[in-house]
């Protein structure tokens, strides 16, 4: 923002210094070269008033000669003399033969032999040297002219002082620039320095940092009102978000032991149902396991957000070959095959224990909507960055599918399902409409995503993308066990 306003400072004032300097630059000029012509005019007229009374005394050989170089040493340029017919009385420089012999047919000469013009401002070329040439007649206005005088004056001398006029004004208006520059700079900083500050301040606070109030005694008016309120509406945020994070905690800790006894009392209750009561009873012990494991997520998500980590490079193939071996009995005690293909696909960013948590959640929704003797499969892809997110040094990305050969989903139901407590019509009792919430906040702390699509199978195809931290080493398969293979898929559970 400071190099904005100095840029704009700077512009604005070369703008204004060239709207006067220009014009003002001709108007100087022109006056330099109207005060060259009028002095001369008014040497020649001198010399010619000169002339005429030395002609009227009779003394022109002898006085003329002396005046024409005190004249030219004065205006440092040529005077010539001439009589009525044009022939040379004195001159200022030796003339060649031929050139006193063309003297009379100079048109400055010959218009002041005319008597046309009592001076005459011409600019000619002589031995390729440009002159200001100046011509006056000798001898009183109304009568035939005695004889005429011829000046000429280099224009370089113009030229020179035209370009002092261009030269002292182009100084000042660089000095006019480094002054507004100087305190166009100091202004710039004094009113970016508080907009700086709440940009760090508004960063810090979308990064989940602490709240620090911003001062608002620095800066414009309205930069102060702007930090004022933005300090009252970030310490409001805060506010709301630590009572959340309180609240999700607090409520859930204070959850978790009346549900252990409720359950435990439900359990001794069991030896005393009479058998038509019985089912009423396991249904009242699986609602009491949906409410315990809804606590438990209620806990993951209140310490996501209270605990905002910085993604860390994780063995995505490691953690999925241990999960696989975690959750292999559970599968087989339904009948229900769980397959690992876990590539050699690298290191993934992802917060700490997210992609632990992400698989968990997964397969516990495929395993509660699988039926029996179907297949879960867990896959590892590495996706490569298109052409130009390559060109633009984005990473690869690493997707995690889990797929299963259940019902499915219709689009509108895999649009909802990432909303909390949402469940699909006709699930399985037990869930609790967060799982999947949780998954899809776990992805986006560690930088990925989270979108559920329709099996080739039939099922539902759960899909987590999460940035590549290394270079993929090679394709390949991981068993159940772990232990990687090269194009080998690992053997159904």
């Amino acid at each position: 923002m400071t190099r904005r306003l100095l840029l704009s400072y700077l512009s604005l004032a070369t703008l204004v210094l060239l709207c006067l300097e220009v014009p003002l630059g001709f108007i100087y000029s022109r006056a330099e070269r109207e005060q060259v012509v009028n002095s001369a005019r008014n040497e020649a007229e001198s010399v010619a008033s000169y002339a005429a009374l030395s002609l009227a005394t009779g003394r022109a050989r002898q006085e003329l000669p002396a005046r024409a170089e005190h004249c030219a040493r004065r205006i440092d340029g040529r005077v010539v003399i001439v009589d009525g017919s044009g022939g040379l009385l004195a001159a200022s420089h030796p003339l060649s033969t031929s050139a006193t012999a063309a003297l009379a047919s100079r048109p400055g000469v010959k218009a002041a032999l005319a008597g046309t013009a009592s001076v005459d401002v011409r600019t000619s070329t002589i031995g390729g040297v440009e002159y200001l040439s100046v011509s006056a007649p000798v001898g009183e206005r109304g009568q035939r002219p005695r004889g005429a005088v011829w000046l000429t004056v280099p224009t370089e001398m113009v030229h020179q002082r035209v370009r002092q006029v261009w030269l002292l004004l182009a100084a000042g208006g660089l000095g006019v620039l480094v002054a507004v520059a100087a305190a166009g700079f100091a202004f710039a900083r004094w009113a970016a320095r508080p907009i700086r500050q709440l940009e760090r301040a508004t960063r810090a606070l979308g990064a989940g940092g602490s709240f620090a109030p911003v001062p608002v005694t620095k800066g414009p008016p309205e930069v102060r009102g702007l930090a004022a309120a933005f300090n009252h509406t970030a310490a409001r945020l805060a506010h709301l978000l630590a009572s959340q994070r309180a609240f999700a905690g607090e409520a859930s800790h204070q959850l978790k032991t009346p549900l252990a006894a409720l359950r435990l009392r439900l359990e001794n209750l069991q030896p005393h149902v009479a058998a038509r009561a019985r089912g009423t009873l396991e249904a009242a012990l699986t609602e009491t396991d949906r409410l315990a494991r809804m606590v438990e997520v209620l806990l993951a998500m209140a310490r996501l957000e209270e605990n905002a980590a910085t993604p860390a490079p994780v063995d995505v193939g490691e953690i999925c070959a241990e999960r696989h071996r975690s959750w292999l009995p559970m599968f087989q005690r339904q009948s229900v095959s769980l397959v690992l293909f876990a590539g050699s696909v690298g290191r993934v960013l992802a917060v700490p224990g997210a992609v632990e948590q992400i698989l968990d959640n997964l397969l516990s929704n495929a395993l509660r909507h699988s039926p029996a003797g179907t297949t879960v499969t867990v896959e590892l892809r590495l996706n490569p960055p298109a052409r130009r997110a390559l060109r633009d040094g984005r990473p690869s990305r690493v997707d995690l599918h889990v797929t299963d050969e259940g019902p499915g989903m219709t689009a509108e139901q895999r649009a909802r399902a990432f909303d909390r407590f949402w469940r699909a019509p006709g699930a399985p009792k037990g869930g609790t409409g967060l799982g999947l919430a949780l998954v899809q906040r776990l992805a986006h702390a560690s930088g990925g995503e989270a979108a559920l699509r329709a099996a080739a199978t039939g099922g539902l195809d759960a899909v987590v993308s999460l940035p590549s931290a290394s270079a993929p080493e090679s394709s390949g398969t991981t068993d159940g066990s772990g232990s990687r293979s090269r194009e080998r898929p690992a053997l159904p559970a």
